[in-house]
């Protein structure tokens, strides 16, 4: 598909194959990449749907937990199986397992509560930051360039990112700090469906979280024999925001070392509502010469 959003939800619409064993069975379809391998936020964009789906509509997620284990292959479909672990009177359990060629490719425990009562607090929004319409999209900072790689984050990502201070496509600019922020929003409205934007801001809250780490290091993502991939993924939705409207992603990285990198989020609506917090190792192995 040429519209990145309709290839995202026809990637998220999860084909149930009637197929039972201990465990729910699901497949899926993947969107085109450059270099061959399965965006990351889309296999545990899938795998939370996977989940979803043996949920009751009483009850939704609030934390994920998944491992990446293997590079997936855009040009193979990919399985799910989902074991039901646990149902309580208050919170259910899935372990979610994605395979290609009959090899795990990613590894998620997600965990789903009913609405309740309780304390509330959250940490403040950042403020001083510029409004995302101020700030230049990735298809405009990336206009004009003949590289596959810099043309599908161009205008085949399905969100418009927006970089504060600014992007580290093909340097570093400022300051060399291990923190940054991220305006973001789909490029199209999408369908009102609470769990496909649950699932959706899974999706999205895997693209720029190991940014931090190269920021800090004045490394940006054209750096020959850069090596970066995500290692594991957990994220925690405290309260439900729509993913077709703007959101601002304050990231930063607290340690790296190992060749690995950590880095911790949190995702705001515009007007200041903590939606989520996320965190995720990478490794990231930079060229010694």
């Amino acid at each position: 598909m040429t519209d990145p959003v309709s290839g995202l939800i026809a990637a998220l619409d999860l084909t149930d194959t009637g197929a039972r064993t201990s465990e729910d069975i699901f497949t899926g379809i993947s969107q085109w990449q450059p270099l061959g391998r399965v965006f990351g936020g889309q296999v545990l964009a899938q795998s939370l749907i996977a989940a979803m789906r043996t949920i009751g509509e009483d009850r939704f997620v609030h934390s994920m937990h998944g491992y990446f284990l293997r590079p997936g292959d855009v040009n193979q479909p990919i399985t799910f199986s989902v074991d039901r672990i646990h149902d309580g009177r208050s919170f259910s359990t899935r372990r979610t397992q994605a395979y290609q060629g009959g090899q795990p490719i990613l590894s998620m425990i997600a965990s789903f509560q009913t609405a309740d009562e309780g304390l509330e607090h959250q940490t403040d929004m950042p403020v001083g930051l510029p409004e995302p319409e101020s700030l230049p999209s990735a298809a405009e900072t990336l206009a004009g360039l003949d590289h596959p790689v810099a043309t599908n984050w161009a205008t085949g990502r399905a969100f418009d990112m927006r970089h504060v201070p600014s992007p580290i496509y093909f340097s570093v600019e400022g300051e060399r700090v291990a923190h940054q922020a991220v305006w973001m929003k789909s490029l199209a409205p999408l369908p009102d469906d609470e769990n496909l934007h649950r699932a959706a801001l899974a999706y999205a809250s895997d693209y720029s979280i190991l940014e931090p780490i190269m920021r800090g290091h004045g490394v940006p993502w054209a750096l020959p024999g850069l090596k970066a991939a995500s290692l594991d993924h957990a994220m925690w939705f405290h309260r439900f925001g729509r993913v077709d409207e703007w959101m601002l992603y304050v990231q930063e990285s607290p340690s790296a070392g190992g060749g690995r990198g950590l880095s911790l989020g949190r995702i705001y609506s515009r007007d200041g509502v903590l939606l989520a917090s996320v965190a995720q190792e990478g490794m990231v192995r930079v060229p010694t010469r």
